[in-house]
């Protein structure tokens, strides 16, 4: 059955000598993964593969066979020309970080269209914009309302914030209690869009610090979730 949708590319790997494994986030479907075969010894039609770039967002067409692992895509085009996603190199370590990050926590095969509306409109922002240095931190914060942990604020105005629980505190508990400057940067950064992430003024110690705690709340809420294995790498290029 051929089956048409969106998709963004979370991931691919060499598969054999000429093919590629590519696993995407896809409007219909959720999470699906692709063999595409010959795509790295030619440069014709759906077989380019520029077109599989990380975070790319394109337009295809699968032949789709239910309770089938790996489908297969007999064309694709892009839906989004990025300008500088994959060009800019900040960018470019934002998007292996993020992609990275995606690939580990969104395994639903289900329809979200809620979710890829967020992914969609996220990606077009960092892309457009010129100051995101704090982009990949609203990002991961808003991404936990799409995975059902994201921090209750009912208490907003408490001392403390426990990341097992994902609510504000009147009083520290344990280790997982956070206060001074994170409590502060998260308090910032709830409830407000990506238009007004300028106003939270931060240097790489600061984001390099929440980065870290927001990574160890997605590995509490996450049982499976590992820190990306890119993150040193983007430590290093980001700040």
């Amino acid at each position: 059955m051929l089956v048409k949708t969106n998709a963004i590319v979370l991931s691919k790997i060499k598969y054999r000598d000429n093919d590629l494994i590519v696993k995407c986030y896809t409007y219909n479907r959720g999470v699906v993964s692709y063999l595409l075969r010959g795509v790295l010894k030619s440069n014709r039609g759906n077989s380019k593969v520029a077109y599989y770039q990380l975070l790319s967002q394109l337009q295809i067409e699968e032949r789709y066979k239910a309770n089938q692992s790996l489908q297969y895509i007999t064309d694709v085009k892009l839906d989004v020309v990025y300008k500088s996603l994959h060009t800019n190199i900040i960018k470019s370590s934002i998007v292996m970080f993020l992609a990275e990050v995606l690939s580990s926590v969104l395994k639903e095969e289900e329809e979200n269209t809620l979710l890829y509306s967020y992914l969609e409109t996220a990606f077009k922002w960092l892309d457009y914009e010129q100051e995101f240095s704090n982009f990949h931190l609203m990002f991961l914060l808003n991404l936990t309302k799409h995975l059902g942990f994201y921090p209750d604020d009912t208490n907003i105005d408490a001392n403390y914030f426990h990341l097992s629980t994902g609510q504000f505190e009147t009083i520290k508990r344990d280790y997982y209690s956070i206060s001074g400057e994170n409590l502060t940067i998260l308090k910032q950064l709830l409830g407000i869009k990506f238009d007004a992430l300028n106003t939270v003024k931060l240097n790489s110690k600061q984001r390099q610090s929440f980065l870290s705690m927001l990574l160890l709340y997605f590995e509490l809420h996450l049982g499976d979730f590992k820190k990306p294995k890119s993150l040193v790498i983007f430590n290093q290029v980001f700040n």
